[in-house]
């Protein structure tokens, strides 16, 4: 069945809700790894230039981004071992989030990635599923539980 359960998390509520999921689905099958994967948004050389201020560093929004994106990841491993995870690891990527889960699920050769419908970054309008999960849900090679 499934093996390899990549769970895509960004620290909203719903991608919380999916890593809930995705535990639930190790205890049925305790055989499986689950793979925590947060994706934050390159910040480019274009976008910082656009700025109004310029800061001394251009990589010091990508460092603050890759810091948050290791915090979610350590609180979401956090969370999957105190509700009974067993075989859970992190990981942080720059880019695309969708591209990059989707590139990320057949490279570490995923059998399920599970999403939640809206990320932080989601509008509030009532749509049913966010952008990162409609692609992700359209592009993926496995199958995509969306919570």
């Amino acid at each position: 069945m499934f093996k390899r359960i990549l769970a895509a998390v960004d620290g909203s509520k719903t991608s919380l809700k999916a890593l809930d999921k995705a535990i639930e689905l190790q205890k049925l099958i305790p055989d499986a790894e689950i793979y925590i994967l947060c994706v934050y948004k390159h910040h480019s050389l274009f976008e910082a230039s656009l700025s109004i201020g310029r800061p001394d560093d251009m990589d010091i929004p990508d460092k603050v981004l890759s810091e948050y994106a290791k915090g979610v990841v350590n609180h979401a491993k956090e969370l999957a071992k105190e509700h009974g995870a067993t075989k859970v690891r992190g990981f942080v990527k720059a880019g695309r989030p969708s591209k990059v889960i989707v590139k990320f699920a057949q490279d570490k050769e995923a059998d399920l990635i599970v999403v939640g419908t809206k990320g932080t970054n989601s509008d509030k309008d009532g749509t049913f599923l966010g952008s990162v999960s409609h692609r992700v849900a359209s592009q993926a090679k496995c199958p995509v539980l969306v919570v």
